[in-house]
């Protein structure tokens, strides 16, 4: 049988001292600003180290809920351009970082923004803009990025900075076979060639009139809005940090700026980002001592779990009957597959595993009573062999009261990176004592102690109840005695009479493979047959 032993994962967050030694505070400026197009050698993000949605986490002197945070734009701290400069030389000095480092971790936070939103299989063309600062050196890492995503990116580069970080970020592209264009190889309309723009002209130290050619090359940008209000699917722009022209403080003072689609923001948002209208609002990195966002008192949205960026404000209202995937799937044919279902199944999962997808094990199980009323839940298979597929649960809960009316149920695996679906029916019945017994020791003591607590499916009247009872058990048990087994809790095994194994193809002429038992000169096979989509 294979077997899923569920494991204990422990999170372990390092944070720095509210106060630093003098020494730290005591900056070197000299080697932070350099004259011409470039600004301050790097932007910081303040975030949390470890935060997820619903927790709250001490920014400053302040608690934010990452929920609130998440969807109140208002609550959010933005820079002024002197602040911004400011939490760059602490960077860039005592705290060590150096402008590569950061500048890498930037570029990821753009290109993981744009992933976000632009799925390549739809924004598959990109154009980076890129100029001669930090700012263009962010387009460039963050094209590199998009290329292992699966975009196709190009870069336009018209003023290169004769540096070993940059002349190093180009020679990364060439050997990716990334294009470099001049400006002159660029249409005038670049609404026909490129499905995403990433403007990485100018920073928040830029200031007074681009010169050429980025004028030019703004003012076709600008001139996508008007293109656009006559196409259907004008390229979107995604401008990191400032958009270029605009006043990091003022904004897009004349109104006839750059109209980004998306504005990824690094460190906080500049004080110009309030003007921002555009759909799509990220926060860029997660990199910066708990120091810099309490002393700039800075207020912003944490991180979730191990991302790169988290979107500010609400995310824009969908019509949901236009929300659709193309799928793009090798083709699924009879010719190709397993014979026996549950080896189908196992490649399928083992296909699962290995790209990395979250709790492949997860499944919908499908249960109904002796009324006919369906209900559906997620659970985690936990074993699967010949005889069926496994999992774990309280035998008072309503889904077990429902198969002791009625012992079929149905399971479905959704493995979304993939496009594919696995669909299985069969009768229901429980695994025997010795099976539930060994599984539930193999468990974490923490997730055996939780089985006794929970009663599941039953009211509480609030949660401090079941803390109550989980401290009382884990002092009873603190000695590191057995803890035994709730004759209430126990596995299930559905043996399959049916599969259906689904695989998402273009224009929704999907594949689906229906795999039924049937008897040939008396000998059980199974049956495949091809389902309209």
């Amino acid at each position: 049988m294979w077997s899923f032993i569920g494991r204990s994962i422990t999170m372990r967050c390092l944070t720095l001292p509210q106060s630093l030694p003098v020494s730290l505070l005591s900056i070197n400026k000299t080697h932070v600003f350099r004259s011409g197009f470039s600004y301050p050698f790097w932007r910081s993000t303040v975030g949390s180290f470890c935060s997820t949605s619903g927790v709250f986490t001490r920014m400053g002197d302040r608690g934010v809920s990452a929920l609130q945070s998440f969807h109140n734009q208002d609550s959010i701290s933005y820079l002024l351009q002197r602040e911004a400069a400011e939490i760059d030389e602490t960077l860039m000095g005592p705290l060590g970082f150096s402008v590569d480092q950061l500048m890498e971790l930037a570029g990821l936070s753009v290109a993981t923004s744009i992933a976000e939103v632009y799925r390549p299989s739809e924004y598959n063309r990109v154009l980076a803009i890129c100029g001669p600062g930090n700012n263009g050196g962010d387009g460039l890492v963050a094209a590199r990025h998009l290329h292992h995503f699966g975009y196709k990116p190009y870069i336009c580069y018209p003023k290169r900075t004769p540096k070993p970080l940059y002349t190093g970020l180009v020679t990364q592209l060439e050997s990716l076979s990334v294009p470099f264009l001049s400006v002159e190889d660029l249409p005038l309309d670049l609404s026909n060639d490129f499905d995403i723009l990433v403007d990485a002209m100018f920073g928040f130290s830029f200031h007074g009139a681009p010169r050429p050619p980025f004028d030019d090359l703004i003012r076709r940008m600008i001139c996508l809005h008007n293109y656009g209000q006559a196409r259907q699917k004008p390229p979107v722009i995604v401008s990191i940090d400032i958009p270029s022209g605009w006043h990091v403080e003022e904004g897009d003072i004349d109104g006839e700026g750059i109209k980004p689609d998306m504005l990824v923001s690094l460190t906080a948002p500049k004080l110009c980002a309030k003007k921002f209208s555009g759909p799509h609002h990220f926060l860029g990195g997660r990199f910066v001592p708990p120091f810099i966002a309490d002393k700039f008192k800075l207020h912003l949205p944490p991180y979730p779990g191990t991302a790169m960026c988290v979107r500010i404000g609400k995310p824009p209202q969908i019509d949901i009957s236009a929300l659709r995937e193309n799928y793009i799937s090798p083709e699924f044919l009879e010719e190709y597959v397993e014979a026996d279902p549950m080896d189908q199944f196992r490649k399928w999962f083992d296909d699962a595993v290995a790209a990395g997808l979250k709790e492949p094990n997860a499944m919908a199980l499908s249960t109904a009573g002796k009324d006919g009323k369906p209900s559906s839940r997620i659970v985690l298979l936990k074993g699967v062999d010949k005889d069926g597929f496994v999992w774990y649960t309280n035998y008072g809960s309503r889904k077990a009261h429902e198969i002791s009316e009625n012992p079929h149920a149905s399971l479905l695996f959704y493995w979304d990176g993939l496009n594919r679906q696995v669909r299985i029916e069969g009768p229901v019945q429980k695994v025997s004592e010795l099976e539930s017994e060994q599984y539930f020791h193999s468990r974490p003591r923490g997730s055996q102690i939780g089985a006794i607590v929970s009663k599941q499916s039953t009211i509480v009247p609030g949660r401090h109840v079941l803390h109550q009872e989980y401290k009382e058990l884990e002092n009873k048990f603190s000695d590191g005695s057995m803890i035994p087994k709730p004759k209430y809790w126990g596995g299930y095994r559905l043996k399959p009479e049916l599969f259906e194994f689904w695989q998402g193809q273009q224009s929704r002429l999907h594949d689906r493979l229906q795999y039924s038992p049937e008897e040939i000169n008396g000998k059980r096979v199974w049956r495949i047959d091809r389902l309209a989509p």
